[in-house]
């Protein structure tokens, strides 16, 4: 069965993941674009729930974790793969949230809440009981997002890259971010650019304190005499690879440009390597995740994405 001519087909999206790493975030942000979003149902409840037999009204995204009753990990995979074969009119995907031990003991300790699988024990006893009974979910999750360093933001953004409305998703859809090495990777990044190697404005102090996106260090960069032949080979890369991911199904491409500061040539490679493929006629986004979180410049030691984490 295919969905009905002139009808979309329906997203129907499990949302699962370890506590605290932004289940709830995600529900709020796809609700926002137009599903219907329920929290906490039941396992046993979602087969009666859900009837895909003729198919789906609107969009539907369904939050469970450990705290929801009856919760069984094995038999929540055995059922999302049960949907999946119920009516080929209907999308179905697992998308898990993940965090690491440390972000995930951190915002238990911020909204002083216990973890609910440690009432009388220490949290970090809670995640590893959690991250080792959720194992088999995140083994079999169609989109893992490790939420350690984003800011909801950040989250939002990811979210609707993979799940735009389908009357808004038009092919490949690219987000160029520029990022500090000494802050970490973006963990949502597909690809990853080293630009360290162009001349660095942080050192001329009348560029220090402007950014990428002013053109006095702008045309600091440009002058490196290897960075009109860096560009045109990162282009000659790239182009031939996007149509190639969208054959493969791929609807959403993150990258992502570092430098040591994130301040003034990942942002500027960011936007110059954004326009080049706005001119070959993809959709671009971009972030500059320092300067968003206003975290910009040498700081060893300070974690990514400061500010409210999803």
């Amino acid at each position: 069965m295919s969905a009905a001519p002139g009808l979309p087909q329906r997203r129907l999206v499990i949302v699962t993941g370890m506590s605290g790493a932004g289940r709830t975030s995600c529900l709020k942000i796809l609700e926002d674009q137009g599903f219907e979003a329920i929290d906490n149902l039941p396992i046993p409840l979602i087969e009666r729930f859900v009837r895909l037999d003729d198919g789906l009204e609107r969009d539907l995204a369904i939050g469970l974790d450990s705290r929801t009753r009856a919760f069984a990990p094995d038999r929540l995979v055995a059922l999302v793969g049960k949907l999946a074969r119920a009516n080929p009119s209907v999308a179905v995907s697992l998308l898990f949230f993940d965090c690491d031990d440390e972000g995930l003991q951190q915002r238990y300790t911020e909204t002083r809440r216990r973890h609910p699988l440690a009432a009388d024990r220490p949290v970090q006893d809670g995640i590893a009981a959690e991250r080792a009974l959720l194992r088999p979910l995140k083994a079999a999750a169609t989109l893992v997002i490790d939420t350690t360093l984003l800011s909801l933001p950040e989250l939002r953004r990811l979210l609707t890259g993979h799940f735009a409305t389908p009357d808004k998703a038009q092919g490949l859809v690219v987000s160029c971010v520029s990022f500090a090495y000494r802050r970490g990777l973006p963990r949502e990044a597909d690809l990853v650019f080293d630009v360290r190697f162009l001349q660095n404005p942080h050192y001329v102090p009348a560029l220090e304190p402007l950014t990428g996106l002013d053109p006095a260090v702008q045309a600091h960069v440009e002058s490196d005499p290897d960075f009109a032949a860096f560009e045109a080979r990162l282009e000659t890369l790239l182009l031939p690879l996007l149509p190639r991911y969208q054959a493969e199904g791929k609807s959403y491409l993150t990258i992502a440009v570092g430098c040591t500061g994130g301040k003034h040539r990942s942002v500027f490679v960011t936007e110059r390597l954004a326009g080049a493929l706005r001119a070959a006629g993809y959709e671009v986004s971009t972030l500059h995740r320092e300067l968003a979180a206003g975290t910009a410049g040498p700081a060893p030691g300070t974690r990514a994405g400061a500010g409210r984490k999803a």
